[in-house]
């Protein structure tokens, strides 16, 4: 049965959690439609034998073209909406640009509801059916240098709360995945990011963004590291179980976290929060 039901992945670049999620999925029996932004990442996927196209979260018309795509090659019926692509943008807040801080909503939030919402009619003509979004540990708590990430993280988590209620009895259940530290290239995109908007060299504070710098451009993993397929095992759990989780969460910081922000008063929650960034 599971042979019938077509799964829609974002963010399937090699290396990262979609691409993980995406072997995991096709090799439990479902039918993965997989996408990416850049044009080799999707010439990659094929040649790994998925459906995959190109899909720019930030651009509508690749939004609407990507729908499009589904809705012909599925004949209307999505089962399932992993939205996963999204990145990081590093920097104190004082330092964020207008122009920064929207494109970090534009694909992290924007660009995902932009896609769900476009694919909605799909999962409802399924009848039963999943969406699964990719938040994160700083959807729950917050840590200092992310505060674009950790705005876009905490805005998915109360639309998809919002959402879950909406879509309560229409067949459609709603998930969300909060990983903590996982293997993949999300550090060398967020390097990218930082580079390209923030003015560390004439910034208040110019000699903590040389000691962040040093930390994005290392390749050692964090404490309590775990590979892409922590997330793929959710995932998996959330696409097969009759009664999926409303959350999932995925490694030992978000759980430590998630009963330290319940325990801790506001003061000692950034105590801690402020040691272990």
């Amino acid at each position: 049965m599971q042979t019938s039901r077509t799964v829609l992945i974002s963010g399937c670049s090699e290396g990262g959690i979609g691409h993980a999620c995406a072997h995991a999925a096709r090799e439990a029996g479902f039918r993965v439609l997989a996408t990416a932004r850049r044009d080799e990442e999707v010439a990659k996927l094929r040649d790994e034998g998925f459906e995959a196209f190109a899909l720019d979260l930030d651009e509508s018309a690749s939004i609407d073209a990507t729908a499009e795509w589904v809705r012909k090659i599925t004949g209307g019926r999505l089962y399932a909406l992993f939205n996963n692509a999204a990145y990081g943008q590093p920097g104190a807040v004082e330092d964020l640009s207008r122009e920064a801080l929207r494109a970090q909503f534009e694909t992290n939030l924007f660009g995902t509801h932009e896609l769900t919402v476009r694919l909605l009619p799909l999962l409802l003509a399924h009848g039963e059916a999943r969406i699964v979004q990719n938040s994160s540990v700083l959807g729950i708590v917050a840590l200092r240098y992310r505060g674009a990430y950790n705005a876009s993280k905490f805005a998915l988590e109360g639309l998809t709360d919002t959402m879950r209620m909406e879509l309560d009895g229409t067949g459609v259940k709603v998930s969300i995945i909060e990983p903590g530290p996982i293997r993949s290239r999300f550090r060398a995109n967020a390097l990218e990011k930082f580079l390209e908007h923030i003015d560390r060299k004439t910034s208040r504070l110019a000699d903590a963004y040389e000691k962040k710098l040093e930390a994005l451009q290392s390749d050692a993993d964090a404490p309590f590291t775990l590979g892409p397929e922590a997330v793929a095992e959710a995932l998996l759990h959330a696409l097969r179980s009759p009664r999926p989780k409303a959350r999932y969460r995925v490694t030992v910081p978000t759980h430590l976290f998630y009963w330290l922000k319940k325990c801790l008063g506001d003061a000692l929650m950034d105590r801690v929060l402020k040691k272990v960034e």
